[in-house]
């Protein structure tokens, strides 16, 4: 053996030495600090620890559980709230803008089939829907001139008569079964025109801003003209570049929601056209046969009020009574609010049903309180939208939540990413 290797032995020699000493070191001061067994005291066993699916720490364990649900549901609540103000408050800074947009998805809705069947004529995109929206621009511009007209024709005549029930009705006040004396229908007359002079300043303010407004009002209708062209044009191409924009795993879920929604918002504007044609057709023919005057007006009133479903043709309806009880007196106006009563019932538990269908069926409450919300946020338009946004939003969320066959845990699928495209 060479000296190289004996001085690497000696070395290797110590130093295994001198870990083992370290080692038993180490072993000895662990026993020394252990403490000596009690035989009369034992440790308490540990408890053991609460698991819950719903809860990060035991903290959230000690509390109730219908506590922890009610309060999780309280703060999404909240965040929802909150979200939701924030939303309708930004609608109502651009409602210059949303609303015109609002009506004119409507009228690209109830104009999309005409621009098919004439894409289907071999007719160019741009053409087809400049032909319809002019198609349509002059077929409401013809209705509102023959209305308008004839109520200015009439005005006249029709302040008459409507001086002659007033009258009217002062005389059944002081014989009918009221018995008012002449100075207490005096008296009621002029509370009334207090109340007018009142509010003079109110109702001129008013006009005063309406007329400012008119500048808006033109260019809100050009921007519908324009949107509505663009929508019937470039629609389906608008509606990809928004899916493109969301992420590739939920571009096919809001895809198809989009089409059955946009499909269910056709449905809706078609069938609502076809039911205010209806309303107006069998009010007005009551009218005509009746000798109300202004029946071709007070038919355009109908079928423009049964738009706001429910409470539209009644308030329009109604309007056709008064000018009956003005015109011809209490019985024909007891006529016609039975025609009026008789046209509602078939509208709403014949022409609803089978007109509407399943696809837009919305129960009768959702659309009261659709409609006064509508109503208390926006005015006309807002009770105008409320009910196609509803029945939007309806298929939308159904459609969304739809349940889809689940895939085996062994399956392979192939191509998955094929979908999204």
């Amino acid at each position: 053996m060479s000296r190289f290797q004996r001085v690497r032995d000696n070395l290797r020699r110590a130093y295994d030495s001198g870990r083992e000493s370290v080692r038993q070191a180490r072993a000895d001061e662990g026993v020394a600090g252990r403490p000596e067994p009690d035989d009369d005291f034992e440790p308490p066993p540990r408890p053991p620890e609460v698991v819950h699916d719903s809860t990060i720490s035991q903290d959230d364990a000690e509390v109730p559980h219908s506590l922890r649900i009610a309060a999780a549901w309280s703060w999404r609540l909240i965040v929802v709230g909150v979200v939701g103000w924030a939303l309708l408050h930004f609608v109502g800074i651009v409602s210059f803008v949303v609303i015109p947009l609002a009506i004119a998805l409507l009228l690209s809705a109830l104009l999309a089939p005409a621009v098919g069947w004439l894409l289907r004529l071999k007719l160019n995109r741009s053409l087809a829907t400049f032909l319809v929206l002019i198609f349509g621009l002059a077929v409401i511009a013809g209705t509102l001139t023959l209305v308008i007209s004839q109520f200015i024709d009439g005005a006249a005549e029709l302040t008459q008569k409507a001086s002659d029930g007033v009258r009217q009705i002062q005389q059944w006040l002081k014989t009918g079964p009221l018995h008012l004396s002449d100075a207490q229908v005096t008296q009621a007359i002029n509370n009334a025109q207090d109340w007018v002079n009142a509010h003079t300043s109110q109702l001129t303010s008013t006009g005063i801003a309406t007329a400012a407004t008119l500048f808006e009002v033109v260019t809100g209708m050009l921007l519908v003209l324009f949107s509505t062209f663009f929508f019937l044009r470039d629609g389906r191409k608008i509606w990809r570049f928004i899916v493109r924009l969301l992420p590739v795993n939920a571009r096919w879920s809001v895809a198809d929601a989009g089409d059955a929604s946009w499909a269910t918002l056709g449905s809706y504007v078609r069938a609502t056209v076809l039911v205010a044609f209806i309303d107006a057709v069998g009010i007005g023919t009551a009218l005509v046969i009746l000798k109300i005057p202004f029946p071709f007006p007070l038919a355009a009133l109908v079928f423009l009020g049964a738009f706001i479903p429910i409470v539209g043709a009644s308030v329009s309806g109604a309007v056709a009574v008064l000018v009956a009880l003005v015109d011809q007196g209490w019985v024909i106006a007891l006529i016609v609010l039975g025609a009026v009563i008789l046209v509602q019932q078939v509208e709403g538990h014949v022409l609803q049903p089978l007109i509407m269908g399943r696809a837009v069926a919305i129960h009768p409450l959702v659309v009261i309180i659709g409609i006064a919300c509508g109503a208390t946020l926006a005015g006309i338009i807002g009770a105008l939208v409320a009910v196609p946004l509803i029945a939007v939003l309806n298929t939308g969320v159904r459609r969304l939540s739809r349940s889809r066959p689940e895939v085996p845990p062994n399956a392979v699928v192939v191509g998955g990413t094929s979908a999204t495209n």
